[in-house]
């Protein structure tokens, strides 16, 4: 019995150090000293932790979105979110900065067309409920530099401190919430404003507040001699009435200056709030300082707040590959991957976040997987690997013989011309222009040359049937869209939750009043914002129903640009046709959610909102809002619907559009039930898409499905992003047991080149397309094994003793 006790001791420190010691084989690297500091900080020890263990180094994110590159070189998919996050904190200041000078637009009265403190509060909670990636939105003031109309008599005074902020709550113990599920819809909104005179620690412009990054990036605005250095934007509106006005305002710096208009924050823990680990996109506000003097001589244009928008740091993916060509520092993870240099290389995947294995490891050129592996091998795989798994394994094999890459050409034979044509029976006979587009099976370069064909002056030339294309042509445009979608999201719920929860006949003790209802001139910035605040998007329009929209009948201001690159835009409000058949209700995205939100919103998403705000015009401290908590319904997603891609030769743009429209809704005049107010719809260039030539499943509405040129028998396709709505945009990859032949710096078939080569043949023309095929692995090496040779060797010395004694 002794003895069996002490063979299930000995069993179990055995297993203990095996445990223990599993990966002691990986040296420790900045993913381990990162990760230290990650867990050191909790929300229990953060209010005494220096403010150096409150940050995380600069360059722990990397490959920050840069507005300078968004048009020119693909964003990689798990920078996606980021973007996001640049764009929603452009597009906020942007509005900001344009409604607060807009006031100049109108006459001069003793009163201030400046939003309301539920206008601020309700638009932070639009920006986090519209993205669950978005963690916090918050508006910091500069001190005394914010007006309100929330006060009686308080024409032209400010407050000492504003700063709105909305962040999202874990609601998992929430009373409000009897599942005890994180719904992740329960916000908590409080102004930062709001605290004791006497209390300099809760002052959020003091450099410690919290780690107070944000703020610092660009308050104060010092302006050293010169006030003229905000950048302007010119807005030329259209109004209902048919009158025109060209509006300027200043806003933050443009795309070409140095530095741009969003600057990251290094990753900091939200101490006493959030409690979590958070990166800020931050963007300055512009405003006249100080205003209501009726002296422009005096007045000048100066940062007054800061829009700041922030995401935890876990969802961001690290990229713990080498440094190298696209993937440049600065990267504090660099070369953290567990991939063998000898054979392999790093390629960064998305969607790991802040953890390892977010990698794959392909073979180098001049090598290629064993036969027994399928894909490269994942990143994950390796960091869990034992040492005897890492090191006996995880290796790619040297090609034994590798060929030139041909470099004379020759015209295919007719019969080898005759067999690629009868097989790809599209290129021999078809039709050109329209009707390309409906062939049985697409010939992808003629559909491409019509559709690239169409533009402001050829599209008098066609029939409009012919410039309404079906869905397939913009497949995938619900996902490479998301975000400008999201933006479209974000203003119908800013203004489904100001509708259902701002009374602007409530009556409030003291002197606070409630917040005047929504006005054309805010409308206008909203719908002017999204088109400001990210590129892709071309068009944007807010449309309110028939008699929605307070003292108007109709009311739809349309907001757009001509060419990319532009400080320029227009608005109209597309009230002002109101001819029978040329009304914007007539649309048919807006009669179809109409019709489908006439009755039943049972399925709309709600939100609920924990407001506290200031005690007084002062501040004092924050108290609760009079109904709290709050709730209000309004549309996700799901909920929107993607038009098919048109090109409107009598519209304001003249492009292949496809549009993302969502509805927004409020209270009935008895605020019995909810009823649909009105869409908030974004259009974007169809031609901003990546076109996907990959074989795919029988259901998927893709019409250039299965239209790539890659040998089947020995390679398959793989798409590539950023190539357009181009041909090519795709790569192919040697099947499981072939391999690539050539001496390459690449392992695979472009695309674009394999395209090429193909239109050569059809064209009857010199070509190497014939070369584009993987080989038989192994099936060319000049090395054989020893044991093959002593085997036949033995085998051949039998037989030829055996024929001798014969």
């Amino acid at each position: 019995m002794g003895l069996l006790w002490r063979s299930y001791g000995l069993f179990a420190v055995l297993t203990l150090m095996g445990v223990l010691a599993q990966y002691e084989w990986q040296p420790k690297d900045a993913f381990d000293e990162i990760k230290v500091r990650f867990d050191k900080v909790n929300g229990d020890n953060c209010p005494i932790l220096p403010p150096r263990d409150l940050t995380l180094p600069e360059d722990s994110v990397s490959h920050l979105p840069d507005i300078k590159d968004v048009n020119i070189n693909p964003v990689f998919p798990n920078r996606t979110a980021l973007l996001h996050l640049h764009n929603m904190a452009l597009s906020r200041a942007f509005f900001w900065s344009y409604i607060l000078q807009s006031r100049f637009i109108r006459p001069a009265i003793n009163d201030t067309y400046d939003p309301g403190m539920m206008y601020y509060f309700l638009s932070t909670v639009a920006d986090v409920s519209s993205n669950r990636h978005i963690n916090a939105s918050a508006i910091y003031f500069a001190p005394n530099s914010s007006f309100s109309s929330s006060y009686r008599g308080f024409f032209n005074k400010t407050f000492p401190r504003f700063a709105p902020r909305t962040y999202r709550e874990d609601d998992f113990n929430d009373p409000i919430h009897l599942q005890k599920i994180s719904t992740l819809n329960t916000f908590y909104v409080r102004d930062l404003g709001a605290f004791p005179p006497d209390s300099a620690l809760h002052d959020y412009t003091i450099k410690n507040y919290h780690i107070n990054e944000w703020y610092n990036l660009w308050l104060p605005d010092n302006v050293d001699k010169r006030h003229d250095t905000k950048t302007t934007y010119q807005v030329e509106i259209r109004y209902a009435n048919n009158t025109n006005e060209t509006f300027t305002f200043h806003g933050p710096p443009g795309a070409d200056e140095n530095p741009g208009p969003v600057k990251f924050t290094k990753p900091y823990f939200d101490c006493r709030r959030s409690n979590k680990w958070l990166v800020a996109a931050v963007t300055p506000i512009a405003d006249i300082y100080p205003r209501h003097t009726q002296f422009r001589h005096i007045e000048y244009p100066t940062y007054t707040a800061v829009s700041v928008l922030e995401m935890d740091f876990e969802r961001i993916d690290i990229n713990q590959c080498p440094k190298g060509e696209g993937n440049k520092g600065p990267n504090i993870f660099a070369d953290t991957a567990r991939c063998k240099k000898e054979t392999t290389e790093c390629e960064p995947i998305d969607g790991w976040g802040f953890r390892r294995g977010g990698y794959q490891c392909r073979c180098k050129p001049g090598y290629r997987l064993p036969g027994v592996v399928r894909r490269p091998y994942l990143g994950e795989i390796l960091e869990r690997a034992s040492d005897e798994q890492f090191y006996n394994g995880f290796d790619c094999m040297k090609i034994g013989w590798v060929q030139k890459v041909p470099i004379k050409w020759f015209r295919a034979p007719s019969y080898v011309r005759e067999q690629y044509l009868n097989r790809y029976y599209e290129y021999k006979n078809f039709t050109t222009g329209p009707s390309s587009l409906h062939s049985h099976k697409l010939n992808i370069n003629e559909v491409l040359k019509f559709i690239l064909g169409v533009n402001a002056r050829s599209c008098k030339n066609y029939h409009p049937q012919d410039l309404m294309l079906t869905g397939e042509f913009a497949y995938e445009a619900q996902k490479q869209f998301e975000n400008e979608a999201k933006m479209a999201i974000r203003l119908a719920n800013f203004i489904s939750a100001f509708l259902q929860i701002s009374d602007p006949s409530e009556v409030y003790s003291g002197k606070r009043v409630a917040d005047k209802p929504l006005t054309e001139d805010q409308m206008m910035g909203e719908t002017l914002a999204l088109v400001l605040g990210n590129t892709r998007i071309w068009s944007a329009t807010t449309l309110w129903d028939r008699r929605k929209f307070p003292n108007r009948t109709l009311f739809g201001p349309y907001a757009y640009k001509r060419e990319l690159n532009t400080r320029k835009f227009n608005l109209e409000d597309l009230a002002r046709y109101n001819k029978t058949g040329e009304e914007y209700i007539d649309k048919p995205f807006f009669r179809l959610l109409k019709q489908r939100w006439a009755t039943n919103f049972d399925s709309l998403e709600k939100y609920y909102l924990k407001i506290r705000l200031r005690h007084n015009e002062t501040g004092e401290y924050a108290q609760r809002y009079e109904h709290f908590p709050n709730f209000y319904h309004a549309a996700t997603m799901d909920h929107g619907y993607w038009t098919t891609p048109e090109f409107d030769c009598k519209g304001y743009v003249k492009k292949w559009l496809i549009t993302y429209a969502v509805p927004f809704f409020g209270w009935d005049s008895l605020k019995a039930k909810l009823e649909f107010k009105g869409v908030v719809a974004v259009s974007m260039n169809m031609l901003q898409l990546d076109i996907n030539q990959c074989p795919d499943d029988y259901y998927e509405p893709n019409a250039f499905k299965n239209t790539h040129k890659c040998d089947e028998k020995s390679s398959y396709c793989v798409p590539i992003l950023g190539r357009g709505y181009e041909t090519g945009g795709y790569k192919c990859e040697c099947l499981q047991g072939f391999e690539y032949p050539y001496e390459d710096l690449i392992t695979y078939y472009d695309g674009q080149l394999v395209e090429a080569e193909f239109e050569n043949i059809v064209n009857d023309k010199e070509s190497r397309f014939e070369t584009f095929k993987c080989r038989l692995a192994g099936a060319a090496a000049l090395q054989v094994q020893f044991t093959i040779v002593v085997f036949v060797s033995l085998f051949g010395w039998i037989l030829l003793r055996r024929n001798l004694q014969s």
